[in-house]
């Protein structure tokens, strides 16, 4: 199988709305020959160029005659691979991501131990905040995640509910990471890491 067969075959085993750079291929081929292949699907329209150095492969809806939109998030994800960044969202973006809210971001945020940018996907703005190493770093992005969403909601907003998918979304472990590394949160925050962590 040539390396253009191989990387189209991985691609087609994503899930639909995964983001991927030229180095989750270095696997298959060096660099310089996985830029040219997927260079050509893009030429083809095999794949989306959605940012320099980053790629979605997206379905065609026939019902709206275009192109899906790109998943924002997976776009995060990709480029924090691209720099090697540890990343979290925060605000509302977290809220969304983890499925405690329903409201799309106009503008999708995350904290990063990188440096502050700011990129425009398709119309919609990716942006992410530099914040110090300790408040992510060390981190499972999970963990990073949850810590967000529940500054998110805030101290009295906290539902049972909410409670329940935060605690779902993490595995034993990380509930486990999350009350061990948590500790470094204010204290409400880390009072309902504790209700959360009380499953594991």
């Amino acid at each position: 199988m040539t390396n253009t067969k191989q990387i189209e075959k991985r691609i087609q085993s994503m899930k639909p709305g995964t983001a991927f750079i030229a180095s989750d291929f270095f696997d298959l081929s060096d660099y310089e020959n996985v830029r040219k292949i997927l260079n050509r699907l893009t030429d083809a329209k095999k794949i989306r160029r959605l940012l320099p150095g980053v790629y979605d492969a997206p379905r065609y809806s026939k019902l709206l005659i275009e192109w899906e939109a790109p998943n924002l998030h997976e776009v995060a994800l990709a480029l924090a691979r691209k720099y090697n960044w540890s990343i979290a969202p925060t605000g509302n973006t977290a809220l969304n991501v983890l499925g405690l809210s329903t409201q799309v971001p106009g503008k999708w945020m995350y904290i990063s131990d990188g440096r502050y940018v700011t990129y425009n996907v398709a119309g919609t703005l990716l942006e992410f905040k530099h914040r110090a190493n300790g408040e992510i770093s060390g981190l499972s992005k999970e963990v990073a995640m949850v810590i967000q969403a529940i500054q998110a909601i805030g101290k009295d907003q906290m539902t049972e509910e909410s409670l329940k998918i935060l605690r779902d979304f993490l595995s034993d472990s990380e509930r486990q990471e999350l009350l061990i590394k948590g500790k470094a949160t204010k204290s409400w925050v880390y009072q309902i890491i504790r209700e959360i962590g009380a499953a594991a």
